[in-house]
């Protein structure tokens, strides 16, 4: 008998919380601070920092930085927004490192 299976989920490492769904994700091309980074369009289960200009690899952004909403582990941050035209895409978008989210459900 096959069985069910919810929707695809990447989860805080720290305390297994929900905060993406796997059908979110834009890009799988980004830099974090820790390494590898993927670019969500959504997020949940999620607080956010308060929000201060940061130069980044593509150039100034006002970003905040995205806690889990259950054991407080920073684990990216959201685009608030990009100074530069090219870059206007990522604005509401969320960063969340590889390395501080696991996957659920695959």
């Amino acid at each position: 008998m096959e069985q069910l299976m919810g929707p695809r989920l990447y989860s805080c490492c720290n305390c297994r919380n929900h905060v993406s769904l796997h059908d979110d994700v834009i890009s799988k091309a980004f830099q974090g601070r820790n390494g590898r980074a993927f670019l969500f369009s959504h997020a949940m289960n999620v607080a956010l920092g308060p929000k201060e200009d940061r130069y980044l690899l593509t150039g100034l952004h006002t970003v905040a930085d995205v806690y889990c909403a259950d054991c407080r582990e920073v684990l990216g941050w959201k685009y608030e927004r990009a100074y530069e035209a090219s870059q206007k895409y990522k604005e509401g978008k969320f960063i969340l490192e590889k390395a501080k989210i696991v996957k659920e459900n695959w």
